[in-house]
Formats: structure tokens, C-alpha cells, sequence
């Protein structure tokens, strides 16, 4: 007798075939037949009659590194199917971090990953992962080279030294023998963006000629896209390795669905060649990050002590003024989104918590104030810590990306301590079925369960993860897809997904009849 039998389901198994009538049956945390098993005895039913059965959903683009130490951890993500999630990305994973500089690179995490519990421990991956609670999904690691850089060189040094690098590379490799799935970069941020891009291959070098990925936040992702998708395919030629683009878009409305074609049939072209590239997005027309993501990579020097003294300095803003209306060389998302585009979800001042979910155009109006002058008092009293929400993408090119087969769904969810999320961290999963296939109909069924299951799994290499078949591990949902809401809007997105009847994690039951269980079934991934 087995442990447990999903009856009479109709399977997607993730690979991008045709739904079909099935049976599915787990013992011991692992699928062992999927087929018609009529004589099938198990000591548990499940009925999927009327519903589909699919792989658990895989997010390889998340910031819970701090979140999974939080009590209540875990619902947001299975109630919209999640089953296993990766953090660690954009270069600003939680570990490794040298104790000489946690307060000062906490800080720079703060507004994505929230706050820094004493508890952590962020000496080593090895160190986070033994001291990570029990968990009710799996949790898998990308090691971060923006923490990496400033474990060994701080904010402030724009050109780094041999020994430097020496660092570098001797912190990756220990983090990659602790586990990391990975390495992620975060080229738009302090202190990556600092790096030329021959000085990027040589901090990456110890990963030169192997198979571990690789995922990056371009440079640029606005009208530079293209120039900072070519540097990332350039860097995947020399050094032999594999590339993913992480949240693939083109921000600004002149770049609207001009630049995402030409970056895919790149990645395309690419393909061709033989590298071993791919990008994912995710399927919301705003993002979310912290608000001195506005400012050009050269005022960001120093760590946030010397910004907020930048931003003080009249003559600093007079000159941000008029590169922000240039709009060159950098992401300029102040020009891109729009004042009126740029809305605040986390301020940290309790006279500034009124001004939560309103734009800064808002802000300025209410204060008599230009909306640049407005931003850069609040940067400074808020000691940078914050974070927005920016209106700056199309959802034409956001179906435009899903349609191509290089790519996965991801939600990149932040996970401040405070303020408003954005809705994307509660639904991003439920939202593709409900929307993009049910609504508009520009993605099967198949087609996004596979983008949301074997995809992932195949980019970062999760052996056992995204594919309903015997042998493979016992990550399961069972929903009724015309059930299927994300209920949360930006004004108001805590809101749990709601259609999910069953999930299970490892052959436990984690959701049942859409409420969590409470069980703790999840793992760590290690690479």
C-alpha cells in the first residue's frame, strides 16, 4: 500500500506536452507512477476530479533570504503553488558577509531583504544554512558577487586591487563548496556597478570553462538594454559559461516593443552559437527596489553615509537635475517612470509613513516642492533606506518574453520589513494562470506550468524538481484553474492567492482545501 494517491486528476507534467487523464501516486516523498492505476491502494486519497495536477512551481528569482528566519514564512508562497523558491539574487544574497562589514552591507540589503535578525548567521553560507529555521517549502541559495565585492572592498573603491580579487574568488568558491546553486550579479547596483566589464570576467574567473550558472541584473534595462544584454554574452563567450538574464525587460515607454524582440533573437542568435544562455520576467508592468536605484552609478560610491552627504550638497542636485533629463548612461528610471510613476512602499520615519503608497509627484505637490528636490530629502532623512514601486514596462513585451521558449517565470519578490510589498510577492504564479492564459489567452496551459516547473529547474539545475514523473520528488498542486485569484492590487497586496486545493512538499500535504497545514517539509537545496 502506498502512501498516498492523487486520483483521477487531469496531469500537466510540466514538460510543455498535452494535458492527459492520470493517476498519481507518492511514497516516501517520491512520485512512483503516474499513469491509469485503477487497482492502485493507497492510505490516502486525494480526488482531482475536475482539477489539474502539476509540479510544484519553481521561483529561482526571490529575496526571502531574511524573510525564511520570520514567523508565518511560507504561506504567501504555497498558497500561490510554490514549492520551492531561490534567494540570494541580484549580487545581494544574505551570505556570505564578512563580520567586519555586516552593519554596513545589511544596510545596503535592508530595503530588499529586510531587516538583519541578530540571529542570522551570515559568516558563511554554511553557517546561514545550519541556523535557517525548518522550513515548509525548499529554499536553495545563489551566492551574491555584490556581497562578495563588498565583504572584500567596501563601497567606496571603484578599482580593485590583486588582493581584492584574491578575496573574491576565495569567498566564491567557499560558497559554492557550502552550496550555492550559483552566482548571481547585480551589475545595476553598488558596489557591481562599478566593475568595467573586463574586471567582471577577472572577479568571475573561477567559474571559467564550468556549468554553473550564472544570473545577472544588467547594467541597464532601459535604453541600454541591448548594449548590457551584448556585455553579459561576451562575458558568457570568454569565460565559457552559463548566462541567465534575470527579469528580462525594456523600461521606458520609447523602448517599448522595439528592444525586447532584438534582445531575444541576441539570446536567440546565442543559442546558435552554442552558449548556454536564457532570461525570465516577471508578469507585472511595475517593479519594485530600493529608491536610490534612481541615481547614476557614480553617486552611489561610499555606501549610504557618503550618498546621503552627496544628496545634501546643492550643487550635487543641481547637476542630478540635468542627468536625469539627459538620461544617458545610466537607468535613468526618474525620466523612464516618470515622478508621477515612482510610488514609495516603505519609509522608516514615522512622520514619512503617511506618504506610503503615494507617488513622489504626490509628495512634492504636498510639500510645494520640485519632485527632485522632494526625492532627495527624503533619501536623506530616511537614510536611503527605501523602497518603491516604478510603473515603467509593457505588457506587450512582457508576453513577448513568455511567448519565447529561452524563458522562465520569476516574481524577483522584495521582502522589506515594513511598508507596503508589492503585490508580486503574493500572487505572481496564480496571477500568470489567471491572466495570461485564462484571461488573454497568449500562453497554454502547458506552456506555463512548464515555465513555471522544468524550466527553472533545468536553468539552476535542481535535480529532482519540475517534472510530474516516477522517480522525481513529490512537489505536487492539485487546483481547479477557473478558481484560480490573485486578489491583492498594489494599493492593497497582502493578500494570499487564493484556488489551490492541495500542495504537497516532498509528499506532505502543505495546503489542504486552500489553508496551510503548518507542516515542515521543505529542504535545502544545495548544489
Amino acid at each position: 500500500m502506498i502512501d498516498l494517491l492523487i486520483r483521477d486528476g487531469t496531469v500537466v507534467d510540466g514538460t510543455g506536452r498535452a494535458p492527459y487523464a492520470a493517476d498519481v501516486a507518492v511514497e516516501n516523498g517520491k512520485i512512483v507512477e503516474v499513469g491509469q492505476l485503477p487497482e492502485a491502494h493507497a492510505r490516502r486519497v486525494i480526488s482531482a476530479r475536475g482539477k489539474l495536477v502539476t509540479p510544484g512551481f519553481i521561483d529561482i528569482h526571490r529575496h526571502a533570504d531574511l524573510a525564511a528566519y520570520r514567523p508565518g514564512f511560507g504561506q504567501p508562497e504555497l498558497r500561490q503553488g510554490l514549492t520551492t523558491i531561490v534567494n540570494g539574487n541580484c549580487g545581494l544574497s544574505a551570505a556570505p558577509i564578512r563580520r567586519s562589514r555586516r552593519a554596513e552591507i545589511a544596510a545596503y540589503l535592508q530595503p530588499i531583504c529586510g531587516q538583519m535578525p541578530a540571529a542570522v548567521s551570515t559568516d558563511s553560507l554554511a553557517a546561514y544554512f545550519e541556523n535557517q529555521p525548518d522550513s515548509p517549502l525548499h529554499t536553495g541559495m545563489l551566492v551574491g558577487a555584490g556581497v562578495l565585492r563588498a565583504g572584500a572592498a567596501g563601497y567606496a573603491l571603484e578599482r580593485l586591487e590583486e588582493k581584492h580579487y584574491k578575496a573574491i574568488h576565495k569567498a566564491m568558491e567557499q560558497a559554492l563548496g557550502d552550496g550555492a546553486l550559483g552566482v548571481s550579479l547585480g551589475l545595476g547596483y553598488a558596489p557591481e556597478c562599478f566593475y568595467t566589464t573586463e574586471e567582471l570576467m577577472r572577479a568571475l574567473a573561477p567559474l571559467a570553462g564550468q556549468r554553473i550558472p550564472v544570473t545577472v541584473h544588467m547594467r541597464q534595462e532601459g535604453g541600454g538594454v541591448l548594449e548590457a544584454l551584448e556585455e553579459m554574452l561576451t562575458v558568457a563567450r570568454k569565460l565559457r559559461i552559463p548566462v541567465h538574464i534575470s527579469h528580462l525587460k525594456a523600461m521606458g515607454r520609447d523602448n517599448w516593443g522595439v528592444k525586447i524582440p532584438r534582445a531575444l533573437s541576441m539570446l536567440e542568435q546565442a543559442r546558435q552559437e552554442g552558449l548556454e544562455v536564457g532570461c525570465d520576467a516577471y508578469p507585472y508592468t511595475a517593479g519594485s527596489t530600493q529608491l536610490i536605484h534612481i541615481l547614476p552609478p557614480d553617486l552611489l560610491t561610499g555606501g549610504m553615509e557618503a550618498v546621503v552627504k552627496r544628496l545634501q550638497d546643492k550643487g550635487v542636485r543641481r547637476e542630478l537635475a540635468a542627468r536625469i533629463e539627459r538620461g544617458d548612461g545610466f537607468d535613468d528610471i526618474a525620466k523612464l517612470a516618470g515622478w508621477d510613476g515612482i510610488r514609495l512602499t516603505s519609509l522608516h520615519c514615522p512622520e514619512d509613513h503617511p506618504y506610503q503608497g503615494k507617488s513622489i509627484a504626490e509628495i512634492a505637490a504636498l510639500w510645494g516642492q520640485n519632485p527632485l528636490d522632494c526625492c532627495c530629502d527624503l533619501l536623506v532623512r530616511e537614510h536611503c533606506e527605501i523602497t518603491m514601486v516604478d510603473f515603467m514596462a509593457s505588457e506587450e513585451d512582457i508576453v513577448t518574453i513568455l511567448q519565447s521558449p529561452l524563458s522562465n517565470v520569476i516574481s524577483d519578490a522584495t521582502y522589506p520589513t515594513e511598508g507596503l510589498l508589492h503585490p508580486r510577492v503574493y500572487g505572481t504564479f496564480v496571477h500568470i494562470l489567471e491572466h495570461f492564459v485564462r484571461e488573454r489567452g497568449v500562453l497554454t496551459v502547458e506552456q506555463a506550468i512548464h515555465k513555471m516547473t522544468q524550466k527553472p529547474a533545468e536553468v539552476l539545475h535542481l535535480p529532482g524538481k519540475g517534472v510530474l514523473a516516477a522517480g522525481m520528488d513529490a512537489d505536487i498542486n492539485v487546483f481547479a484553474p477557473e478558481k484560480l485569484h490573485q486578489p491583492g492590487t498594489y494599493e492593497n497586496p497582502c493578500c494570499l492567492a487564493e484556488g489551490m486545493d492541495y500542495v504537497l512538499v516532498d509528499g506532505a500535504v502543505a495546503v489542504e482545501k486552500g489553508k496551510c497545514t503548518g507542516t515542515k517539509a521543505g529542504r535545502i537545496l544545495r548544489r
